[in-house]
């Protein structure tokens, strides 16, 4: 069995090639990554027009919301970056080319999300970084070292909770021929997550606290540098949640290889 290290190792060996592949198409990389960067700022702008009509959503400022959304911004690039091949999954289990990710010594699910690295997701990231200091310097947050490790520790969980969806929304194609809507809809549903969960009505917010917990990808975590006071005791319990997801998303994962026989003849 290989060691933690020598995956590590592999990784930035597999990255490495495919970066020097995709760098051979720069103007897509480039015009992939002003898309990018248009798309985030459009949801920004979303927050001001909302803002300049009503003083507040649900009692939360505009630079309270800026603070969310890069929280989720953040939040979300690490699924972006290391967990993007999700989305070929259906292509390959169709094509039977999936196939040959049972023919090396290597963690399947190592092997299959390491073969790509989006590249543009890293300027989600940049940007999300970006605006969290800025929203934090107009909202006078005075960052602490206890503060700085609760927001490592939340934004891990809450990249942990993103990518477990996705993941297991992507394995359908193992069960279901056109598996894309079940994807697609594990997608469209982040659109909620910067979104402060008291918006919504209470089956909703039920459903995004404990069923499909996207109030665990931005707003829950935000509460503990923004509102302390108002923070849900649920919160605290967010590495269990993102662990407990990506458990049970390795699980459904493991079934679907398993249950895989190719596409016959």
């Amino acid at each position: 069995m290989r060691t933690l290290g020598e995956y590590i190792r592999l990784y930035f060996i597999i990255e490495a090639q495919y970066i020097k592949a995709r760098m051979q198409y720069r103007a897509d990389f480039i015009i992939s990554s002003i898309g990018m960067f248009f798309t985030s700022l459009a949801t920004l702008g979303v927050f001001w027009v909302i803002l300049q009509s009503v003083p507040d959503v649900a009692g939360w400022s505009l630079m309270e919301m800026v603070f969310i959304y890069a929280f989720f911004m953040i939040a979300i690039s690490p699924m972006q970056i290391l967990f993007d091949h999700a989305w070929q999954l259906r292509f390959h289990v169709q094509e039977g080319t999936f196939l040959k990710y049972y023919f090396r010594p290597l963690n399947m699910m190592f092997y299959y999300m390491s073969e790509i690295f989006d590249l543009k997701g890293l300027i989600q990231l940049v940007m999300g970084i970006v605006l969290l200091i800025y929203a934090s310097i107009q909202l006078q947050i005075d960052w602490t070292l206890l503060k700085i490790f609760l927001l490592l520790i939340t934004l891990f969980s809450a990249a942990l909770v993103q990518i477990s969806i996705i993941v297991a929304a992507s394995c359908a194609a193992f069960w279901v021929v056109e598996s894309y809507p079940v994807l697609g809809l594990a997608w469209k549903l982040r659109e909620f997550a910067p979104y402060p969960m008291s918006i919504f009505d209470g089956a909703f917010r039920f459903m995004f606290t404990f069923l499909i917990p996207i109030g665990f990808v931005a707003f829950y975590p935000s509460q503990l540098f923004l509102r302390p006071e108002e923070v849900s005791l649920l919160v605290y319990f967010s590495p269990i949640i993102g662990i407990g997801l990506f458990s049970l998303a390795y699980w459904i994962w493991t079934k679907g290889v398993n249950s895989y026989t190719g596409t016959g003849s």
